[in-house]
């Protein structure tokens, strides 16, 4: 007997990240940003592990030197998340 596989159960700032990112579906948000909205870095790490989310390291230049972010975007899982 197999069992279906259960959906993941969001806490409030799990939702209202993959929220935001949602929102941003082709740019996805910067974790500074994140951050800087309060949501914590254990958050964001539990999403992207959980494969409801993806961060890339993007390098970005600023006059006279370059600067690496880390940009968040939600998966099609983390869509399926939120909508059920």
């Amino acid at each position: 007997m197999t069992v279906p596989p259960r959906k993941p159960t969001l806490s409030a700032e799990q939702r209202r990240v993959l929220e935001m990112l949602n929102r941003s579906p082709r740019s996805g948000c910067t974790q500074s940003l994140l951050t800087a909205h309060g949501f914590s870095l254990v958050v964001l790490v539990g999403l992207v592990r959980d494969g409801l989310a993806h961060a890339q390291i993007e390098t970005v230049s600023a006059p006279g030197r370059k600067v690496e972010t880390v940009r968040v975007k939600i998966t099609a899982a983390g869509r399926r998340a939120i909508e059920g």
